[in-house]
């Protein structure tokens, strides 16, 4: 909190990508083994890919121009792209990551997609909580925005158990390589993210 106290308003302490453990997942960085994995778990099925800015992939080949690009950003300490692993595989099954906003100092936003095979188990939100836990108490956010696409009202659900609530505005236009969506904005404060993490433990963040 003392960190906090002294960035205020004026900006952010980042990390980069610093591994993270919940109950049943390890968020880590993407490396160039991870490419079977991440091409075969989601990035080639259109169903998973429909609601997000980029299309399916053609081929494997196309997944590791992904990490290879991920690869090279990981020297930012305001990079933040994380494999979502779960411990009971050992493999990527999606990932999850958080991107600055233009005009915007202490707010960022975070997205993240899954393979098909694992919606519905709560690790999505399980992984976000890790994430969220890290950018407001050690990264110095003092706000979080998600958006998800309309139609796809089980992303609004996973913002939501996370403690977000609709922004007060008209849906956001957003031009993907999957056609033209509009788009939910959802926003967090540090405060209500304090009180909706109340009861829920997170692991340290391991040392990279």
């Amino acid at each position: 909190m003392q960190l906090l106290n002294k960035l205020g308003l004026s900006g952010l302490s980042h990390c980069g990508s610093v591994p993270l453990e919940t109950d049943r997942l390890i968020l880590r960085r993407f490396r160039s083994a991870d490419a079977p994995a991440m091409f075969r778990n989601w990035a080639d099925d259109p169903d998973v890919t429909r609601y997000l800015v980029w299309r399916a992939h053609w081929n494997v080949q196309e997944t590791e121009e992904v990490i290879r690009y991920w690869e090279s950003q990981y020297r930012r300490k305001d990079f933040y792209e994380w494999a979502i692993v779960p411990k009971s595989l050992g493999v990527p099954i999606g990932s999850i990551g958080v991107t600055k906003i233009k005009g915007m100092k202490t707010v960022m936003e975070f997205g993240y997609c899954i393979g098909k095979k694992w919606w519905g188990n709560g690790i999505c939100a399980e992984a976000s909580m890790a994430v969220l836990d890290l950018m407001f108490h050690r990264v110095g956010c003092t706000g979080m925005i998600a958006m998800h696409a309309l139609p796809n009202v089980s992303s609004g659900r996973v913002m939501e158990k996370c403690g977000m609530t609709p922004k007060n505005c008209p849906p956001e236009p957003v031009r993907t390589e999957n056609g033209k969506f509009y788009c939910r904005v959802y926003e967090l404060s540090r405060e209500q993210f304090e009180n909706v993490q109340a009861g829920r433990t997170l692991k340290p963040a391991a040392s990279q």
